[in-house]
């Protein structure tokens, strides 16, 4: 069914492609690089990289969620017109195989940032709630597809991207270029950063009452976690077994903060706050951000680093 509805939009696509070729409209015509990107990070990283010479479009909007999204047919004209087109490449980017498949990309610069980075597995930690499947293929470990998480990741991401974008406007290429050693050197910074405030910390746990996309985070600067649901969970309601194993954690560790990420409610971490006294604060993913936040001009970097303040707190 997944696949005819793909196929639906696909040929949609062409057709109002098509229209808007034959009609000789220009009104859609941009100057600078075309990028295409399927959620905030590499949209952030491509910004940076490109200032003003590019021009920009992030297919999830700021508030939507990657894991429900679907494509319309002006999406799928995008990333076919684009000249670099980004996406991870994980489970909740499935659809964009598809696409690429019923398309014509050939001068498009396709990158799947998964590629450049070593993967790890999504886990089920001691007292998480684990995911309910219907499918016998369900039940095998999944990718976890949250790389950009970790500030080296995201470094290797942003070579990537800049690659790509050298190639496909390679008479600007300096320019990028300079730009992109500016902002790898704010992400080496960041990644100082935070393994200076994990070296100094009392503590080296963390809690979640929520689900948790930051393992790529956790890995890379030595953390251990406890989390109420695995990065990608559909799961939204806790059984009580897991509020009371994450109550007991904070109390028994005397952990001063339940963390909640953005764009979620905080209420199974309000419930464990309530019990234990903790503070409860956001932690930032970055997988996504509100539209008022995207129209304040927050980005990876300045969402990364209010990561930081909150992580000192928690660990001390």
């Amino acid at each position: 069914m997944k696949k005819k509805i793909f196929l639906l939009f696909t040929v949609l696509a062409i057709v109002i492609a098509s229209v808007f070729l034959g009609c000789g409209q220009k009104e859609n015509q941009v100057s600078g690089v075309k990028i295409v990107s399927t959620i905030f990070p590499q949209y952030d990283f491509a910004r940076a990289i490109t200032g003003d010479k590019g021009s920009l479009k992030m297919l999830i909007p700021p508030g939507g969620e990657a894991h429900t999204y679907e494509p319309t047919p002006q999406d799928i004209i995008s990333i076919q017109e684009a000249d670099v087109f980004l996406y991870i490449g994980g489970e909740s980017d499935a659809w964009v195989d598809n696409i690429l498949d019923s398309v014509d990309t050939s001068k498009t610069k396709v990158v799947k940032l998964i590629d450049y980075v070593d993967t790890l597995q999504e886990e089920t930690v001691e007292g998480m709630q684990e995911e309910k499947h219907s499918d016998e293929d369900d039940n095998e470990p999944e990718t976890d597809e949250h790389i950009w998480t970790s500030p080296k990741n995201a470094i290797k991401m942003v070579n990537a991207i800049s690659d790509a974008i050298c190639q496909a406007d390679s008479q600007n290429d300096k320019y990028y270029k300079e730009n992109t050693k500016d902002y790898v050197s704010k992400l080496e910074e960041l990644d100082k950063s935070f393994s200076e405030i994990v070296k100094n910390g009392k503590r080296n746990e963390i809690i979640f009452g929520d689900r948790f996309p930051l393992i790529y985070f956790t890995k890379e600067y030595g953390l251990k976690y406890y989390a109420a649901f695995p990065g990608c969970a559909s799961e939204t309601e806790p059984s009580a077994s897991t509020i009371a194993f994450l109550t007991d954690k904070v109390k028994e560790d005397k952990i001063p903060v339940v963390f909640k990420i953005e764009l979620s409610s905080s209420a199974v971490a309000d419930t464990i706050a309530g019990e234990t006294g903790a503070k409860v604060l956001t932690f930032y993913s970055c997988h996504n951000l509100t539209k008022d936040q995207f129209n304040n001009g927050e980005t990876y970097l300045s969402m990364m680093t209010d990561n930081l303040a909150v992580l000192k707190t928690a660990l001390n």
